[in-house]
């Protein structure tokens, strides 16, 4: 039998797939797929998702006309082969690389990236305003959110749902349901139709109703049917289509997101409403590959890995990550005091309290894509007199800025936030980078918050902000350690207390004062200067709030020179708190540098080419102290 001709060659933009056949899309999914795991093994990124939605994306691609119809993808972690579709498959390899296609959907890299996204459950409202322009204007373009039921677990969701029932506007929302987010679903919605279609509550309306209809045998065969459309009926009345209807959408599934012929079908018939409509698709995550199909989480955001198997290729034999080191003192100390809790965000694994949750399940808490709850939930445990540690991404702790204010901060709560992905987090990028945990912080009246700067002063950082009795945040990034010993058990430290590392405090010279794990730099740049005969010296601070007051005044006062290094933006960093301290206690100011994340948005890379090109590494602060020191 003569091979069929390859399709994705042939594929320049959506276009191209207006005329394929159900046989050629299908053997273009296949093709796909195939793409996706040559190009990504190298390299590594979002597979599992990207995986799950390759018909969907060939199929949204098919009946919709990108970019005049607007796609917008939700997180848009899964968004490989919409790229892929949308003329950029010749630079995919170079996805989440410096200088390469970002691994999410991007305004400025392609006008079929309808809305930029990184963080979950934004689709349906940036939808509903995109719809709602399109009205104004008198156009007739239709508009498509694509969101995973793990999404759909953060409030945010709800209320675009809600809005776009209520302004009535012609909205397709495409429910993608893998039974996942990042790891297994959590909460009441997930579960919803087989918890409803299974429950007791649903058998015993059935059962009740096939008993009065056997009370009736003279009905015969008509009764039967009766009996069967009464079934659907209480089924269609229990089923998660109930929710939306209420909503004001009309409900189309749930269909196999694996048929493309069926995903077609639908889709043509959608695209025909003019009013909101909610798709519901069944989808398997890590489609295709086995090894991400039996074990989609540890696929969701994945380095390089043998195509063949899924194993990850041999690392470098590099320290234990931050994330390992908070999650073996956690548990240390939780072991230690039965008070302690631990709350997620649907990231137990990536914030390593997947080893607390095995350990005390009891005192674990997923509460699903929904931080502004998990900061409350934590806000009311501790009211209550536990110690709850809220383990989050930095640029995800962001979306409970208010919580932290109003329901922690205010009442002052001893609430610990362990805010893992502080700085820059590398191949994620700008949605991703933990560039703002000091700024938005350090101003909250009553908020502790510690920058230690190795995985050892992690340990006792956390047992610090445990100890303190007020609210605090412990800030560590993304990656290995720096190979510092482990000392002792954590143990809290003396309140506001830094130390001078190296250096002579009657005469440092030209005083480097850090916050965080840009240490190993400064430490490098500090040696090589005293190495060549420059009078430098160091001071790692530890705490960003409260500061260290008496030892960076006594410092800077009798310092040739200062630099401030942090990696959080410049703009009311810890930088700008030392000049504020110094300032307020009249101290002369010596010369002054402040390094640190500029005013803008960082891109992707690796978190060494990224720190490079920003000016934070050890040949910048090295320059800094030479300039200083003339």
């Amino acid at each position: 039998m003569r091979p069929r001709e390859p399709v994705l060659p042939r594929i320049q933009g959506p276009a191209d797939l207006k005329n394929l056949d159900r046989a050629q899309l299908e053997q273009l999914a296949g093709e796909i797929r195939a793409f996706i795991l040559e190009k990504l093994s190298p390299v590594g990124g979002h597979l599992a998702s990207s995986l799950g939605v390759v018909e969907l994306t060939v199929a949204l691609h098919r009946v919709f006309d990108s970019p005049e119809d607007r796609i917008i993808w939700d997180v848009g972690h899964q968004c490989y082969a919409h790229k892929i579709l949308t003329g950029r498959r010749d630079r995919f390899g170079t996805i989440r690389q410096a200088g390469g296609l970002s691994g999410f959907p991007k305004r400025s890299e392609s006008p079929h990236d309808a809305f930029g996204t990184g963080h979950s459950s934004t689709s349906i409202s940036a939808a509903l305003g995109m719809a709602v322009a399109r009205d104004l204007a008198g156009e007739a373009r239709k508009v498509v959110a694509v969101i995973g039921d793990g999404s759909m677990t953060a409030g945010l969701a709800f209320e675009g749902l809600n809005h776009a029932g209520h302004l009535d506007r012609d909205l397709v929302v495409v429910l993608n349901d893998n039974e996942m987010s990042i790891s297994p679903n959590v909460g009441a919605l997930s579960s919803y139709l087989s918890r409803i279609l299974t429950g007791d509550l649903y058998s015993r309306f059935r059962k009740d109703v096939e008993e009065f209809l056997k009370a009736i045998p003279s009905l015969g065969g008509a009764m039967a049917r009766l009996a069967k459309r009464v079934e659907e009926h209480v089924k269609g009345f229990f089923s998660p289509g109930m929710l939306f209807e209420e909503l004001g959408f009309t409900y189309v599934g749930p269909i196999d997101g694996h048929n493309v012929g069926h995903l077609v079908a639908a889709f043509e018939n959608v695209k025909k409403f003019r009013k909101p409509v909610l798709v519901h698709v069944v989808t398997q995550k890590g489609r295709g590959f086995p090894p991400a199909e039996k074990a989609p989480t540890r696929f969701h955001g994945v380095g390089p890995f043998d195509p063949c198997n899924g194993r990850s290729r041999p690392g470098s034999g590099a320290a234990p990550s931050y994330t390992a080191v908070f999650r073996d003192t956690l548990i240390e100390l939780a072991e230690k005091d039965p008070r302690i809790v631990a709350i997620t965000a649907a990231m137990p694994e990536g914030t390593g309290l997947d080893g607390f949750r095995e350990r005390f399940p009891d005192r674990f808490f997923d509460v699903g894509i929904a931080e502004q709850h998990a900061v409350t939930f934590a806000a009311g445990l501790a009211a209550e007199g536990w110690k709850p540690v809220v383990a989050v991404y930095s640029t995800f702790l962001q979306r409970a800025y208010d919580q932290i204010v109003h329901d922690v901060a205010l009442q002052g709560l001893p609430v610990v936030f362990a805010l893992d992905r502080a700085g820059l987090v590398g191949a994620d990028g700008p949605t991703h980078h933990g560039a703002f945990d000091l700024s938005y912080l350090r101003h909250v009246p009553g908020v502790a918050v510690l920058a230690p700067a190795d995985e050892d002063e992690l340990r006792h950082a956390l047992a610090t902000a445990l100890a303190l009795g007020r609210p605090a945040a412990v800030r560590y990034p993304r990656g290995p350690g720096a190979g510092a010993s482990l000392e002792g058990p954590p143990r809290p430290w003396p309140a506001a207390e830094g130390r001078l590392v190296l250096g002579d405090p009657a005469d440092p010279g030209v005083a480097v004062v850090s916050a965080g794990t840009v240490a190993k730099a400064v430490r490098q740049a500090v040696e090589r200067a005293r190495a060549e005969g420059v009078q430098a010296s160091w001071f790692d601070a530890r705490y960003v709030k409260p500061l260290d007051r008496e030892g960076i005044v006594g410092l800077a006062s009798r310092a040739r020179g200062l630099v401030t290094v942090e990696e959080n933006a410049l703009a009311g960093g810890f930088g700008s708190a030392v000049l504020e301290c110094l300032v307020d206690e009249g101290v002369a100011l010596p010369r002054v540098r402040r390094l640190g994340l500029p005013d803008r948005f960082v891109e992707h890379g690796t978190q060494e080419e990224l720190r490079r090109s920003v000016g934070l590494d050890a040949d910048a602060v090295y320059a800094a102290i030479r300039d200083l020191a003339g």
